[in-house]
């Protein structure tokens, strides 16, 4: 049976990111599928790596749940706002608190690349912006992007990474607002 995990990285429960995050969970519903859920407000941790990776510090309980959900995960959707072609500071912190050394990856002496500890995962990314997307890919070239997929999901070892962009959204339609909302549900119903 598949594992799906959902990770919101949009800090208000008012957003239309969760509004799309219950809409996926009522499509993942819909299958076998066991799903899980980690909504990064509501975790109590410290967002900054205060000493780098030079000394690592105590991960408090509910990054040690978030790790445990993330490693028994076959496919993590992620669910986040892109901020000045970024995404929050919380779900950066979480990032950077859970994407560890020994944990998701393990450098390797010798070599430029580490050995990649999340093997056999899948994700999507589920993204909402006021950008249009040509203008991010063109323009910008797609830096929220390149940063979650291929500098941190694919460096330890998440692949395939499917992509839904979802723009724009400020003074959006409640119909444009409801056909994602659709399309949302059917990724979920599809595990897409």
């Amino acid at each position: 049976m598949k594992q799906v995990l959902i990770i919101n990285g949009h800090p208000d429960k008012e957003s239309f990111n969760h509004a799309l995050s219950e809409a996926y969970i009522k499509g993942v519903n819909k299958t076998n599928a066991t799903l899980s859920q980690i909504n990064i407000s509501e975790l109590k941790f410290n967002p900054n790596l205060t000493f780098g990776y030079r000394k690592r510090m105590e991960l408090e309980p509910d990054l040690i749940d978030a790790i445990d959900k993330i490693k028994k995960a076959d496919h993590i959707v992620w669910l986040f706002p892109i901020w000045w072609y970024g995404y929050p500071a919380l779900m950066k912190g979480f990032i950077d608190r859970t994407f560890l050394p020994g944990i998701t990856y393990q450098p390797v002496e010798g070599k430029p690349l580490p050995e990649k500890l999340l093997k056999g995962k899948s994700a999507h990314l589920i993204i909402t912006a006021d950008t249009p997307k040509w203008y991010d890919f063109l323009i910008m070239k797609r830096p929220a992007i390149n940063q979650l997929k291929k500098g941190t999901l694919q460096f330890c070892g998440i692949n395939p990474v499917k992509l839904t962009y979802i723009a724009p959204i400020k003074n959006s339609s409640s119909d444009f607002r409801g056909k994602w909302l659709k399309k949302i549900f059917l990724l979920g119903e599809r595990l897409g």
